[in-house]
């Protein structure tokens, strides 16, 4: 040991820092503000020691860090799709090819994941496995092994390769339409396959058929494909947040090993939060697109919403949580028929049924979507009034949970001042003259005041 230490004494401090650091010292030099020295003899032994220390306090502060990002961003707030080891635990693929069905009406939806992120399912000799279909099946469709080779002419390999959106229009008119018949692809005549993939990786493809040709439109389109991509990205998450919980344990790990984990780690979340809000905005221009409001109506309502929580001083994430609310307040629409939704004469028993359930609808839908919960009392009492005569639940007061206040005061004006199938829009002196009429008894008192204040 004496030895050793004195032969450190004969190299150089720079050396001898990076002995003990096993880093660069220059990095730790800079974290100490100590930047500005211009010669190395101005660094004593005491501050080597100094920065040594910091080389640990790094460290955990670095472990620190990423256990409170892993608690954060757990993907319990987010998507739990992937690490399954039985095939009982991929009936989850199952309700999300179905939540895709019901939100985009179309017959058939199938999900395809690449060997290594179908882990319990990769005994097939296919790169790319069914791991979750719309369809019922008797049997365990896993048993047949279903899928394809990343080498073969199929449309999911294509989509995979390219990471490209695969649209065919006219199945008929395609003479090597890989049919497969337990997923009734004889009978397909529109075809859409969506690459899975984030800026990280490629995970899968989600395919989409319906038996007549009937297109999605491009807001549908659009929605799909940012649906894949958070899948995507999620699953990408959940894999890194195990490396590094693996990382945070090991008693050997570096400091610049955690710094590059955090650095994807935070890339990746960010990319998440962005790609989530992407979502939601597409999911609501594609209700939009269904009803016979103007474009970007949701998201007038949802920035008006905005508006009022900030002056309000809510917080970020109660401002987002209520924001995606007032965004997807009318989600069920998306279940509906869009000739219902714009029907102008006499609704029957049936259809005023099916109008009166889409809020209920729209919470399945949202439940189903694990980092969208939050939101769901929002959604679900924005149809209370202040004097209780409302609907769910007739809650009355400050009962109502204050998101949903919000929602309905700023659903209520937009609406006002927006053009509708059956008049025109008015003013906003108008709708503020209404909105006030109505204070204590529809919106609540406080509430109106802000707004007559904001719009004044």
């Amino acid at each position: 040991m004496a030895d050793n230490k004195k032969e450190n004494k004969n190299v150089s401090v720079f050396a001898r820092s990076e002995i003990s650091l096993e880093s660069d010292p220059l990095e730790e030099i800079f974290a100490l503000n100590l930047g500005d020295f211009i010669s190395e003899h101005l660094i004593s032994d005491e501050l080597i020691q100094k920065i040594s220390k910091t080389k640990v306090d790094k460290l955990s502060s670095l472990k620190n860090q990423l256990k409170e990002l892993i608690s954060i961003y757990s993907i319990d707030n987010t998507l739990k799709i992937l690490g399954f080891s039985s095939r009982e635990d991929y009936v989850i693929y199952n309700a999300i090819a179905k939540t895709i069905k019901q939100m985009l009406e179309i017959d058939a939806c199938h999900v395809f994941l690449s060997k290594e992120n179908a882990m319990g399912l990769d005994t097939t000799d296919n790169d790319l496995i069914l791991v979750g279909s719309s369809l019922r099946f008797n049997d365990d469709i896993y048993d047949a092994e279903i899928g394809y080779k990343f080498d073969d002419d199929s449309y999911v390999s294509k989509a995979y390769k390219t990471t490209k959106t695969i649209e065919i229009k006219d199945c008929d008119k395609e003479e090597n339409f890989p049919s497969i018949l337990m997923l009734n692809e004889d009978k397909v005549k529109y075809y859409i396959a969506v690459p899975m993939y984030n800026n990280f990786e490629k995970v899968g493809v989600i395919v989409v058929e319906n038996y007549k040709k009937k297109k999605l439109s491009k807001e549908f389109i659009q929605l799909l494909s940012i649906t894949a991509r958070l899948f995507a990205t999620s699953m990408t998450l959940e894999k890194l947040t195990d490396i590094t919980e693996n990382l945070i344990s090991q008693d050997d790990v570096t400091v610049l090993q955690l710094q590059n984990n955090r650095a994807e780690l935070t890339s990746l979340i960010g990319d998440l939060s962005s790609e989530q809000q992407s979502f939601v905005e597409h999911l609501a221009k594609a209700v939009d697109a269904k009803s016979s409001f103007k474009d970007n109506y949701s998201q007038n309502v949802a920035d008006l919403v905005r508006e009022i929580s900030t002056e309000l001083g809510l917080n970020e994430k109660t401002k987002d949580l209520i924001y995606y609310a007032a965004l997807l307040r009318n989600i069920g629409k998306i279940t509906l028929p869009e000739e219902l939704i714009n029907k102008k004469e006499k609704l029957s028993e049936e259809d005023w049924e099916k109008l009166q359930n889409h809020p209920n609808v729209g919470v399945s839908i949202l439940m189903s979507i694990n980092f969208l919960s939050e939101v769901v009392p929002y959604i679900n009492y924005h149809k209370e009034r202040w004097d209780g005569k409302g609907e769910p639940e007739g809650l009355k007061g400050r009962s109502i949970p204050l998101g949903s206040r919000i929602i309905a005061i700023a659903d209520a004006y937009t609406a006002i001042t927006t053009d509708r199938t059956y008049r025109e829009a008015m003013s906003k002196d108008k709708a503020l003259e209404i909105i006030k009429s109505e204070s204590g008894i529809k919106w609540d008192p406080e509430l109106v005041e802000l707004l007559l204040e904001m719009k004044k």
